[in-house]
């Protein structure tokens, strides 16, 4: 079966090209004003215009970064990379080069409600792919490669985290839309939370 077995460098370095990519693609989404719009209105007025654009790009930016560290986090207990894991892997990416065009479609119409729920969509997908890739891991490794029990249920538990919260943010968008768009800073108060738990418990972040 060791035609099923991959390189495990060439997996991580593909892995780390799309992350790097899907995040420089953020900003190419955010359309440049011309000099004509910037005489006419004024630098501050145009770039005021922007603000949901940048909002867009800034937690985009981050979600992919927090994803890229906990692919590093996760892979470095990886001992060998096979088909299913492979493609648990492939699927993730697929949603991370997804985010720029499901960003840019959100804050192109960032007063309705459709083009947040797929950008929600998106996002608690890239959560969900995450999860089942962390607990595939941990029960392929079977504690071997120094993934630890404590280690993997603190992975799955901020993975989940996100998950929930985007599903949240999007339902509640069909409710109160506005406040909805506020609703993933939960992510960042609740995973401080769950740190505080496994650290009693004894892990060392």
């Amino acid at each position: 079966m060791n035609h099923l077995i991959f390189d495990k460098k060439r997996v991580i370095s593909f892995s780390d090209a799309i992350f790097s990519i899907a995040i420089t693609l953020l900003v190419l989404e955010i359309s440049i004003p011309s000099y004509k719009l910037i005489e006419q209105h004024g630098t501050w007025v145009v770039l005021q215009s922007k603000i949901p654009s940048f909002i867009g790009l800034v937690v985009s930016f981050f979600v992919i970064a927090l994803y890229w560290v906990t692919h590093m986090r996760i892979t470095k207990y990886v001992s060998t990379v096979n088909n299913k894991l492979l493609w648990l892997n492939i699927f993730l990416l697929l949603f991370i080069v997804l985010l720029p065009f499901s960003t840019a479609f959100y804050v192109g119409s960032f007063n309705l409600t459709g083009p947040f729920i797929f950008y929600c969509f998106n996002l608690s997908s890239i959560a969900l792919i995450n999860y089942l890739m962390i607990k595939y891991i941990i029960k392929k490794e079977n504690g071997q490669t120094g993934l630890k029990n404590t280690i993997g249920k603190w992975e799955k538990a901020r993975a989940m985290n996100s998950f929930w919260v985007w599903i949240f943010s999007g339902i509640m968008a069909f409710i109160f839309p506005t406040t909805s768009r506020y609703l993933f800073l939960l992510i960042f108060l609740i995973n401080p939370l769950i740190n505080r738990v496994y650290i009693k418990k004894g892990l060392d972040i």
